[in-house]
């Protein structure tokens, strides 16, 4: 178990920096989210909405929509990237993900809006999604694009991925990577103290 305190999910929000040096605020998504989040996939370009879900859609299916706004049922969850554009906040970026506790791995998939491709947001956010990883206790986190979308195998391998052929599927591939970083060292703040609550929490420390 994720071991999560839900109540309030505004505790494990981040504030990043793109390569620019814009504010990038990556939280939980919240109910509030469900028209501003629709409109995001919606603005994505045909090719963009293709390598986040792998086939032609135009927006998120109802039940789709559903599954993104549930915030740890099966331990699954989904954060957006906002940013303040035009006094507004604004989702930039989403990412979901899914810790699989059998295996101690995290798999994930995210996106970036085309107007904002090339700020270095994708890669700022699977940076705080390997602090989210290590506070979750995944030993690896893994992702799945299609071989032709070379931009995220670009991030992927800037970020120290290794790839590997997909086992079901011979149009995507797979990246993973190692996950090996102690609670006290985790660069995210919320997310290093969710790693030491656990590890307090845990039976072998008052052994």
């Amino acid at each position: 178990m994720s071991t999560l305190r839900l109540e309030d999910l505004k505790q494990y929000s981040d504030t990043l920096r793109t390569r620019h040096g814009e504010a990038l605020r990556v939280r939980f998504v919240e109910p509030r989210d469900t028209e501003e989040l629709q409109h995001y996939f919606r603005s994505l370009s045909t090719r963009s909405r293709y390598n986040r879900f792998f086939g032609a859609i135009s927006e998120l299916p109802q039940g789709l929509l559903h599954e993104f706004l549930q915030i740890g049922e099966r331990e699954r969850f989904t954060v957006v990237a906002t940013m303040m554009v035009d006094g507004f906040e604004t989702i930039v970026a989403e990412a979901r993900y899914a810790l699989h506790a059998e295996t101690a791995t995290l798999e994930f998939g995210l996106s970036v809006a085309d107007r904002w491709q090339g700020h270095g947001i994708a890669t700022v956010l699977m940076k705080n999604l390997e602090c989210r990883a290590a506070a979750l206790g995944a030993d690896h986190m893994f992702g799945d694009t299609l071989r032709s979308n070379a931009a995220m195998i670009s991030v992927a391998r800037k970020s120290d991925f290794a790839f590997v052929n997909h086992p079901d599927d011979w149009k995507l591939v797979r990246f993973d990577k190692e996950i090996s970083v102690a609670p006290k060292d985790i660069p995210c703040a919320s997310w290093r103290l969710v790693a030491l609550s656990r590890q307090a929490d845990s039976p072998s420390a008052s052994a």
